[in-house]
């Protein structure tokens, strides 16, 4: 048997199907329903890669993982990367993929020299909390979310 091999790159015009497809699993899982224009709008922003950025992780040449990254400014330190957004297929899970995107996330982070990179999730994503746990550190922060 031979070891699965998960091929990430920036996202090219030929995936906006299948990522508008992983896009809304996220937003599902997330329990957000967004009108179709939202999601015109995103893949217009990722594809400018000008304030967000996007990236896929492919597995048998199909997309089987997305990942939205942003840099900001901080006060003390030179800007951070944030994670926004990862999401992989549930057949692809297991398989390295939310692995693979971190990682290409990661890389872009120290090539752009950013201080820090973090991302949240739910505190019940069991799954996904396993694998942070193995890979990252949690440093204790609560987040809280003021209405507007």
């Amino acid at each position: 048997m031979s070891a699965v091999r998960v091929a990430v790159a920036p996202l090219g015009e030929e995936d906006r199907a299948e990522w508008e497809a992983l896009a809304r699993g996220y937003k599902a899982f997330y329990e957000t329903v967004l009108p179709d224009e939202d999601y015109d709008r995103v893949w217009r922003r990722l594809r400018a890669g000008e304030e967000i950025h996007g990236i896929g992780a492919r597995l048998d040449g199909r997309l089987a993982g997305i990942a939205h990254y942003l840099f900001h400014a901080q006060t003390w330190s030179p800007d951070c990367c944030y994670l926004q957004d990862l999401f992989t297929a549930e057949d692809a899970r297991g398989k390295g993929v939310a692995t693979a995107l971190i990682e290409a996330v990661a890389g872009a982070a120290r090539a752009r020299g950013a201080a820090k990179f973090y991302w949240l999730t739910k505190e019940d994503n069991v799954p996904a909390r396993a694998l942070y746990d193995r890979i990252a550190r949690w440093k204790g922060f609560i987040r809280y979310d003021f209405p507007l």
